[in-house]
């Protein structure tokens, strides 16, 4: 029977009817069997048929092992498939890469989307669309509105720039979906949650799922929108919400993991050890269906919470400690950030106040440049109102870093996250010089750079502008010189440009001022003379009392005539007199007036030094002659005083 078999397997099934992929697999390996592993068309037939039955890691490791270099050479696209589906995504986009076919740009795309490469997976779509087929048109769309939502998600898009959600977008639950994403990426949740809902409908009504299909696709719909409740404080839709979700039914781990863990979010009495339980009931997701990391981060965070309330210290300690072994310098990534402000979190063992500042202190001498750390206790100073520790704390981390060498910790030092810390710091003591200053050493640190940031570069150049220095107007003016060129039609910087070339018409030119919204159109509606009767500003106390109709003190009448104010009797001397003028020197003493006379016998002035408020005889101090004629002795202080006799006063 095996002798009758043709030597190529790829003509029998040209011939056959075969539809079951196990069938053809299994003719495949009896094929192999007889050849010996010698029939390349029989093995790419058998890559086929794994890849279409799932079986993607036994696809990779037949291809790694099982055939010649020449096989691979033509079934690299396979492979390349098998990987990405594996979730050794760095391979798979290296080696479509170097693929010259549509199949393979489609696959470094997916593989880079999974990577979070934003960038690049936008171009090589945007490559696509160019190239587009009718077929795909559709697909491509929602593949490059998930992207547009990823790199909101991680901050590589402009919010203001972003595109906004198109009447295209709500023809489709794909779309539509992609587009609520977008949304809640930035912050925009109650667009977000209209779109959600939108995305429901048009999924339950699909006449292309089946129910089965229709089930698996609303589950992730429910839980980003449970958690775009939850951001919106509804607790009660949050709630009944949570109660019609049911995790176990979800396709993928991850948005079991994600769902269980937006779900748990909706009670918050529950009891913590218990959450700990349903928290960790999901099994461990596998490489291939990896969460994105503005997925891993907030849930990891909450892990470490949970473990923090079932006081299970130690295992936090132990855990964290690995990562901050492997990241020894200054980092401001999530995940280091995140293991110190726990590891903190973990050595303070539930105490505040000044008890958590003294269990957290030695981990800052154990890692001086550890920013989790230094954050935490400058947080912990300023809620004990020790403001000024804060200060301290952080401006000796900042002289640490401006003495290193390294040009990434320079960067750390002028990071805006940190130059916000202690610019709020300085604000909250009241501090502005040193406001101005830490803003204009950022700003000169940054503005030679091609990645700076320029929301600070605006900050700082918004505070030189108020400075009278010439130093300070020449920086403002070299920094919104470079904004222009970065930002040629933001109104914040074309502002700051002209307000900081004020001085120099040459340089401003007519095309600049004229972007800005005209002084006409910003006091359109500003009531002049309303505000010339309304005369200044008062304080909200004065404006409550106006009011009421009251007022602190009685004006004058009309006619001009004030009325005298009433002096209480009692208040007034014995022998006061109204029609007598009162004496001038009256709040003198009696010995210092000018019609005191002394006395028979005594002369005027001879007691002034015994007079309250008199001039003062130099002479006369005592302490100044001790001081002078004295010489310390020790201890013994009266051993020189004549001893009185007994009985004697």
């Amino acid at each position: 029977m095996a002798a009758s078999l043709p030597s190529s397997l790829s003509s029998l099934l040209k011939k056959s009817s075969l539809e079951d992929h196990e069938q053809i697999l299994s003719e495949c390996d009896k094929a192999l069997k007889t050849s010996k592993g010698s029939d390349h068309d029989t093995q790419r037939v058998k890559i086929v048929a794994l890849l279409k039955l799932d079986r993607y890691d036994e696809a990779a490791k037949f291809i790694e092992n099982n055939i010649g270099a020449d096989l691979r050479k033509k079934v690299e696209l396979e492979y390349a498939y098998a990987l990405y589906k594996t979730g050794r995504l760095k391979e798979a986009a290296d080696l479509s890469a170097t693929l010259e076919s549509r199949g393979a740009c489609h696959v470094e795309a997916q593989a880079r989307y999974r990577l979070e490469e934003s960038i690049k997976t936008s171009a090589l779509y945007k490559h696509l669309r160019s190239h587009r087929l009718d077929a795909e048109e559709f697909d491509l769309r929602v593949n490059q509105g998930a992207i547009d939502a990823q790199a909101q998600w991680l901050g590589l898009s402009d919010s203001s720039t972003a595109r906004r959600p198109g009447r295209e977008d709500l023809e489709a639950f794909e779309t539509a979906y992609n587009a609520a994403c977008g949304s809640i990426a930035r912050g925009e949740y109650t667009q977000g949650e209209m779109l959600l809902k939108r995305a429901k409908e048009l999924c339950k009504h699909s006449e292309d799922l089946t129910d089965q299909q229709k089930a698996d696709e609303l589950l992730p719909i429910s839980v980003q929108q449970l958690y775009v409740l939850l951001t919106l404080g509804k607790t009660a839709e949050a709630e009944a919400l949570a109660g019609e979700i049911n995790t176990h039914e979800a396709a993928d781990l991850s948005t079991r993991k994600v769902g269980q863990n937006n779900v748990l979010l909706t009670s918050s009495a529950v009891n913590p050890f218990l959450a700990h339980k349903t928290f960790h009931a999901t099994p461990k997701i596998p490489p291939s269906d990896k969460l994105f990391s503005y997925q891993s981060t907030p849930l990891e965070s909450n892990k470490s919470t949970i473990d923090l309330q079932t006081f299970k210290y130690d295992g936090i300690i132990t855990s964290t400690a690995k990562t901050l072994q492997a990241h020894p310098g200054p980092l401001l990534s999530p995940e280091v950030l995140l293991a110190s402000y726990f590891s903190a979190a973990a050595h303070a063992k539930n105490e505040t106040g000044k008890a958590a500042i003294r269990n957290i202190l030695p981990e800052l001498e154990k890692r001086p440049n550890n920013i989790g750390v230094i954050i935490t206790l400058v947080q912990l100073y300023v809620v004990n109102g020790d403001v000024t520790s804060a200060i301290e704390l952080v401006e000796r981390f900042f002289k640490r870093l401006e003495d290193s060498n390294s040009e990434g910790e320079q960067d750390i030092r002028f990071n805006p996250i940190l130059v916000s810390l202690v610019i709020s710091l300085y604000g909250h003591r009241g501090q502005k010089d040193g406001i101005k200053q830490e803003l204009a050493k950022a700003a000169a640190y940054w503005r030679t750079r091609s990645n700076a940031p320029t929301s600070l570069l605006t900050a700082a150049g918004v505070s030189l502008l108020k400075s009278q220095s010439e130093e300070d107007a020449r920086l403002a003016s070299d920094i919104f010189g470079k904004l222009r060129e970065q930002q040629p039609e933001d109104q914040a910087t074309l502002a700051g440009y002209v307000a900081s070339h004020a001085g120099d018409d040459k340089a401003v030119s007519s095309a600049d001022a004229n972007k800005l919204t005209a002084t006409s159109e910003l006091i359109r509606n500003i009531d002049i003379d309303a505000l010339e009767t309304a005369g200044i500003p008062q304080s909200s106390n004065a404006l409550t009392i106006a009011q009421l109709g009251r007022s602190r003190k009685r004006g004058a009448p009309d006619g001009g005539n004030v009325k005298p104010k009433r002096i209480r009797k009692s208040r007034l001397p014995k022998d006061y007199d109204e029609s007598k003028k009162p004496d001038p020197e009256r709040w003198l003493p009696m010995r210092d007036r000018s019609y005191y006379r002394p006395p028979k016998g005594k002369k005027k002035g001879k007691r002034d030094d015994r007079t309250q408020g008199g001039a003062v005889d130099e002479s006369l101090n005592v302490d100044a002659k001790s001081a002078a004629g004295t010489v310390a002795t020790g201890s013994g202080g009266g051993a020189n005083k004549k001893k009185k006799g007994k009985g004697k006063k």
